[in-house]
């Protein structure tokens, strides 16, 4: 008698509660991004950071790959925030003009300390040219990309050990040394510079992303050891920047200038432990999530993206002198003549 006043449930019944359920948590999920991207239209509003608060973690940054791109729009952002900067990258001539032009521009002191990360020999010299000095921003730029053309894995330039040592070991061993005095200070930023391309296995690009993804998980991991004692550990994984790196992209809506990206990206730094860097790669990282990795991984869009860039490269007459390898020149059809190769770029993308 009891079992016939239970009401009875149909199939029909049952996939109706399971679509709401689902649908629910869609606009959960929904919500919890509109509520993200709040974040990045109104941070001065959100989580608005007091004018001292660059200074309050030590008198130093201290900035690697230094010389060109966002290194240099870094080591001039945090001077304009009130700290002294250390400048740390290969190319001498370069480090000092810039030191000049932010020692004028801001009157904050300004050191420089000359290093080829590619090189395992650099990191005791760099360590005895930062000792003494309280640092409370470390900024982890410098990196490289053997590749400036997309191709696959056989057809890149050998030199995957000076990329493993500028883009992974550079990060572990420059976050080891600074890592050491912020622990006691309980205080201290860490901010390491990874790329949209290591937020994904993308091919074409297959050492410079896995690189990137070394960077975003390191990053994650050492932020949850050290979230604790007052340390920031974040990563920035930006998609375009108009850099010597990416030859320079015309600035956009998705393409920013180092200036724009790094101004905008350091109001950021108490967003979490991984961000895009601004509003737009942030809309951009979100609708790449929606697209399947296998569209990402077919054949078809490798072959139209090989065709892409190198007819646009051989329009512009441009292509030559960025080929830093005989397997290179093969992938693009041995045409044109060999000229200079280009000297290795140390900036992120």
């Amino acid at each position: 008698m009891h079992a016939s006043l239970l009401p009875s449930l149909t199939m029909e019944d049952y996939q109706h509660q399971l679509l709401t359920v689902i649908g629910g948590l869609i606009c959960f999920c929904a919500l919890v991004k509109c509520i993200r991207f709040m974040k990045y239209v109104f941070p001065h509003t959100w989580s608005a950071l007091p004018q001292a608060f660059f200074p309050s973690l030590g008198e130093w940054a201290v900035v690697t790959g230094a010389g060109d791109g966002l290194g240099k729009a870094y080591s001039f952002e945090l001077a304009k925030r009130g700290l002294n900067v250390v400048m740390i990258s290969r190319t001498l001539e370069k480090l000092q003009r810039v030191a000049a032009d932010i020692e004028q521009a801001t009157g904050q002191k300004v050191k420089i300390i000359q290093a080829d990360f590619t090189k395992n020999s650099v990191y005791e010299n760099i360590e005895k040219g930062l000792q003494g000095l309280e640092i409370g921003v470390l900024v982890n730029n410098v990196g490289m990309l053997h590749n400036p053309l997309p191709c696959r894995f056989l057809n890149a330039p050998d030199i995957d050990e000076n990329l493993v040592n500028c883009n992974i070991i550079s990060a572990t061993k420059m976050t080891q040394i600074i890592l050491k005095q912020m622990e006691p200070r309980q205080k201290g930023l860490i901010l390491n510079l990874s790329s949209g391309l290591g937020t994904f296995p993308c091919p074409l690009y297959t050492m410079y992303s896995a690189s990137k993804a070394f960077i975003c998980t390191f990053s994650k991991a050492l932020q949850a050891e050290y979230r604790a004692k007052g340390i920031i550990i974040q990563v920035v994984a930006p998609y375009g920047v108009s850099t010597p790196m990416t030859m320079h992209q015309k600035p956009g809506l998705i393409t920013k200038t180092a200036e724009e990206f790094v101004s905008e990206s350091l109001d950021y730094v108490t967003f979490g432990d991984e961000i895009f860097g601004c509003l737009a790669h942030e809309i951009l990282a979100c609708v790449l999530r929606l697209i399947p990795l296998w569209v990402f991984h077919s054949d078809r869009l490798q072959e139209a993206v090989l065709h892409l860039f190198t007819s646009y490269l051989k329009k512009r007459e441009c292509f030559v002198p960025l080929v830093s390898s005989e397997k290179t020149r093969k992938f693009l059809g041995g045409r044109g003549k060999k000229k200079k190769k280009e000297k290795k770029k140390e900036e992120t993308f």
